[in-house]
């Protein structure tokens, strides 16, 4: 598996897992426990929860997960905007921490901008480093003004939306977090209900190099530097596949059929968020 290397050293792999929508319905976590131990098998050692998924419900199944094999996993979970405040980080973290059965979480984001000043939240965010709670800390669905205002160069990452049909952070988000050096994370990078591996473009290059249209879609974010990607999935077969996607390399024709089908951004947009 490829690796991306942190500003403050660490290292964590291109592909990870997501777990959004995990932990809603108890009857399928046997099954998300064995997938997320198959994916860590697998290489992608970096499990991405939140505090809102499933009401912490997620959160517990990772803890199930990666239960005798926590040395093996960057962990990274995140906090609820109204319990963003310097009382209220301790407390949510304290609860995801037990949750998750760990005694400190890898990386710990801000999951959206709320109602409480950013310097308050980064306030409780070093806090919690210094007291070993977390390791770093960072922030997900900002924009190019969030950053600017943040300004905060002990921010790890930003955690966004980004895949061939959401793709306005090339024109401006993208770039900056590159320049600074700041890895971003791409989150629904398969999109959403599907419609993105169907998609005629997608399955083209597919068939060129005899790949999933998930692989394409997957080697089609990480084709920029400082990205990393958190598919979700429970299905041992797309698993396996995930994993390879950081092996298949596009060529510029895959890329211009891709451009054609999905236009880059000509002007500055509004951060998309789901």
């Amino acid at each position: 598996m490829r690796t991306l290397k942190l500003a403050d050293g660490g290292v964590v792999p291109v592909i990870g897992q997501g777990t959004w929508h995990m932990g809603e319905d108890p009857a399928e976590r046997g099954n998300e426990v064995a997938a997320l131990r198959l994916g860590i098998e697998l290489g992608m050692t970096l499990i991405d929860t939140a505090e809102m998924y499933g009401e912490g419900g997620a959160e517990e199944v990772v803890g199930e997960a990666i239960r005798n094999r926590r040395e093996r996993v960057f962990l990274v979970s995140k906090v609820y905007p109204h319990n963003a405040s310097r009382k209220g980080v301790p407390e949510a973290c304290e609860r995801s921490l037990r949750r998750l059965g760990t005694e400190c979480i890898d990386l710990y984001l801000l999951h959206w901008r709320g109602q409480y000043p950013l310097a308050e939240t980064v306030e409780a965010f070093e806090r919690l480093k210094e007291q070993g709670k977390i390791r770093r800390w960072g922030v997900s669905n900002f924009d190019l003004d969030d950053m600017h205002e943040l300004a905060a160069p002990a921010c790890a990452t930003n955690q966004v939306l980004y895949n061939p049909d959401e793709r306005g952070i090339e024109f401006d988000l993208l770039p900056w977090c590159q320049a600074q050096g700041m890895p971003v994370m791409a989150y629904c990078p398969l999109g959403q209900g599907g419609a993105l591996l169907r998609h005629p473009a997608v399955i083209d290059v597919a068939r060129r190099h005899g790949a999933q249209p998930a692989q394409v879609v997957l080697a089609w974010a990480l084709r920029q530097p400082g990205v990393l990607v958190i598919p979700k999935s429970a299905n041992p077969s797309h698993l396996h596949s995930n994993a390879s996607a950081a092996e298949l390399k596009l060529t510029a024709e895959d890329l211009a059929i891709l451009d054609s089908a999905f236009p880059p951004p000509a002007r500055r947009q509004p951060l998309q968020m789901v």
